[in-house]
């Protein structure tokens, strides 16, 4: 396949991924405003707003007119922190395609295809999957995103590794990485409230997380996101939510991909930006770092 076969040289072209990057026909690269040579990243403090000596370096392009949103951006973050969640709601606002590697993993689970029965047992061990089969299935994906004419995505879930983002760096720009931080207590009961519809696929939380402030750390409340009345009878717990799986995963995580988050950092492309709470308290402070407005939440809000 094309693209699996341009991802699959990208590897060894990884420290010299001008040669490589210009074979990639659906990547867009008119937004690029880090400078390679930067050693620092901007942090997004719900209280304090953006780091005033990064802000306008990172801010100053991002708000675009429609017809020019084709972004290449990455969201990372510890797993359930609500990539998936945050992804969504700019991929919707931004008119480009949001591609979660998770997905891609379950979509291949339930497809009963030649990989399945091997990311079976690897998801429900809480390990991570291999760079090749990630690989593999993102360039499948955007290989029928070219045929579709898309163009710019927001990745959710790739890259996990070093080696990962080097592959990523050898074929594409990526103009911003978003950091999604929350406390590990909250994260740990979201996780383990994740429901899914068996029959939609939507995606509930039934846990209510209320930190009370205490030792100079703030309070935090997250609202449970409860079902519609037609999917509240058909909600699952995916096979990976179990608070030894959650806990394990998390393990991995700061062994594997807090790596990812230095590799960004060094090269002026981190954004991190620590959850004050749940979805109604974070997505405008989170619009506000990416200098982006949504009429929709505002006319909402002011209901």
């Amino acid at each position: 396949m094309a693209v699996l076969s341009r991802c699959s040289r990208a590897v060894t072209a990884a420290t010299t991924p001008n040669a490589a990057a210009a074979k990639f026909s659906y990547l867009i690269r008119a937004l690029s405003p880090f400078s390679s040579s930067s050693s620092s990243s901007s942090t997004f403090d719900a209280d304090n707003g953006l780091n005033s000596r990064i802000k306008p370096a990172v801010l100053g392009t991002l708000k675009r007119e429609p017809k020019d949103r084709n972004v290449q951006w990455v969201f990372l973050g510890c797993p359930g922190v609500g990539k998936g969640t945050y992804a969504s709601r700019l991929s919707d606002l931004l008119g480009i395609p949001h591609i979660a590697t998770g997905d891609l993993v379950r979509d291949e689970l339930a497809s009963s295809g030649p990989l399945s029965s091997q990311l079976k047992e690897i998801v429900n061990q809480g390990k991570l999957v291999s760079d090749e089969i990630i690989i593999d299935l993102l360039s499948k994906h955007l290989e029928a995103g070219e045929a579709k004419g898309e163009s710019g995505f927001i990745l959710d879930g790739f890259p996990r590794t070093v080696r990962q983002a080097e592959i990523l760096e050898g074929v594409t720009d990526i103009d911003l990485v978003i950091n999604l931080k929350l406390r590990e207590e909250a994260l740990l009961a979201k996780c383990l409230g994740r429901r899914i519809c068996s029959e939609c696929g939507g995606n509930y939380n039934v846990a209510c997380i209320d930190i009370k402030a205490e030792n100079g750390k703030p309070g935090m409340y997250m609202a449970p996101l409860p079902p519609p009345p037609q999917c509240a009878s058909k909600l699952i717990t995916r096979a990976d939510d179990t608070e030894e799986v959650v806990k394990q995963r998390l393990r991995i995580y700061q062994a594997m991909t807090l790596p990812v988050e230095d590799y960004y950092r060094s090269r002026g492309k981190l954004l991190e930006f620590d959850l004050p709470g749940g979805v109604r308290e974070s997505w405008p402070k989170l619009l506000h770092a990416l200098n982006l407005e949504d009429e929709e939440h505002k006319q909402s809000a002011a209901a």
